[in-house]
């Protein structure tokens, strides 16, 4: 299965009010027109604010697919461009809320690992100019997916976008996660009768997120 780059996107932090709240963020993404490097700690030029939500080992990159994004652009009846989502990853043709936990994907030079969802706050809201976009997007059930970096390397839009390990023994998906965390109780019990066949960090973070 594969699938094609349309864009790499990075930001930088800002400070951001709504109402009462405040704070500073960097989900605002733009496309670059160069060769990005994806190192462990993330995507080069790509600054984030909150390490506790994002970053880190299991959330190190983030993508979208165009399909989910059109889809939005549908219900919101307007262009959204890659990037719009916070993603670092627009990808075409490739099912990325579909995606399962442990899946690998070859990405220009970099190998990455599917790890767990996007769970979004009020700042994608506020990214999108949407209050209340946040619900909406947790009952869609489209959350993308987060990827760890297995090798380092560079990446750049119109690269090959490869699922290289796909034949994983269970039947987890982001979207199933995504449902069982924000829609679906009930379904929570599905997901972690499997969590064990999944690579340790994600069990013990999907077993603390499903508690």
């Amino acid at each position: 299965m594969a699938g094609t780059l349309e864009a790499v996107c990075v930001g930088v932090i800002e400070p951001i009010v709504v109402g009462d709240r405040t704070g500073e963020t960097g989900i605002r993404k733009q496309p670059v027109d160069a060769a990005v490097q994806v190192t462990t700690d993330g995507l080069e030029g790509d600054e984030i604010s909150n390490l506790v939500s994002h970053g880190g080992s299991l959330r190190t990159v983030y993508a979208y697919a165009a399909e989910d994004r059109a889809f939005w652009s549908r219900e919101l009846g307007r262009e959204l461009p890659a990037g719009s989502f916070g993603e670092n990853l627009a990808v075409e043709g490739i099912d990325v809320s579909g995606a399962k936990p442990g899946e690998r994907w070859r990405v220009g030079e970099a190998l990455l690992e599917v790890t767990t969802i996007r769970t979004p706050c009020w700042k994608l809201a506020w990214a999108l100019d949407e209050p209340g976009f946040e619900r909406r997007f947790q009952r869609a059930a489209r959350p993308g997916a987060y990827l760890t970096v297995i090798e380092e390397g560079a990446v750049e839009a119109r690269d090959e976008v490869r699922v290289v390990r796909s034949r994983i023994d269970h039947e987890i998906t982001m979207k199933m996660i995504a449902d069982a965390y924000h829609n679906e109780r009930r379904l929570r019990a599905d997901v972690l009768e499997d969590v064990d066949l999944l690579p340790e960090p994600v069990a013990d973070h999907l077993r603390e997120l499903l508690a």
